[in-house]
């Protein structure tokens, strides 16, 4: 089998675990040749990341007339939208849903495009998961769950069954939520927070019971 093309969107502590991550994945199976990263940021340009080059910012991508895997490692759920919005037209590229070697998770789990499952996850069954999203170290997802579309996992969060959470929500390191509960879009929920009742649009919420301290547009 013919390796892809792969390129690394965004450099920094995320960009660096993942690259980790998909060299495992590639230990045996050779799946993707590993370009290189792209990132905006000034001070990194021609630089390498652990062993692997900075090829130049997100402009390099309209530069590169071949077929291409993306994975855009950028764990702000805001940012990851955004870059997608910016090569969306761009024909040439695909983006791959990424597991690590160790993840598990039933063959009734369905995954949008560009998602990122780390190490030590379970996801069990009739799972749906959108575009894009990232479920960081040693997270469970339980039975029925819908994550819409940029959702962020970070490390440890715990989702009983039957959980619905709007795109571009982020659920912050720990945080567990209970079974059957909603959580809007566009929400924050904090680290090591509860979710014992349903939080709405467009807000931050934090607490063992978590409710809502701030909202915003």
């Amino acid at each position: 089998m013919k390796k892809k093309d792969l390129v690394l969107i965004g450099a920094g502590g995320f960009g660096r675990e993942i690259l980790w991550q998909l060299s495992r994945v590639n230990h045996g199976t050779d799946q993707y040749n590993i370009l290189g990263f792209v990132d905006d940021t000034l001070s990194l340009q021609g630089t390498l990341i652990n062993g692997v080059p900075l090829l130049g910012n997100v402009h390099w991508l309209d530069s590169y007339r071949k077929n291409i895997c993306a994975v855009i490692c950028v764990g702000n759920a805001k940012g990851r939208k955004d870059i997608y919005t910016r090569l969306k037209g761009n024909h040439h590229i695909s983006f791959p849903t990424i597991f690590a070697k160790d993840v598990q998770c039933s063959d009734s789990v369905k995954f949008g495009q560009g998602c990122i499952i780390c190490l030590s996850n379970i996801l069990t069954v009739n799972i749906t998961l959108g575009d894009f999203v990232i479920a960081n170290l040693d997270c469970t997802i339980g039975h029925d769950a819908i994550l819409d579309d940029f959702v962020t996992l970070y490390p440890s969060v715990n989702i009983s069954g039957n959980v619905h959470i709007g795109t571009c929500s982020e659920i912050g390191t720990g945080a567990n939520i209970i079974q059957c509960k909603i959580i809007g879009a566009n929400t924050i929920i904090g680290a090591g927070s509860v979710v014992v009742k349903d939080i709405p649009d467009n807000c931050i919420a934090v607490g063992s019971p978590a409710k809502p301290i701030k909202f915003h547009e």
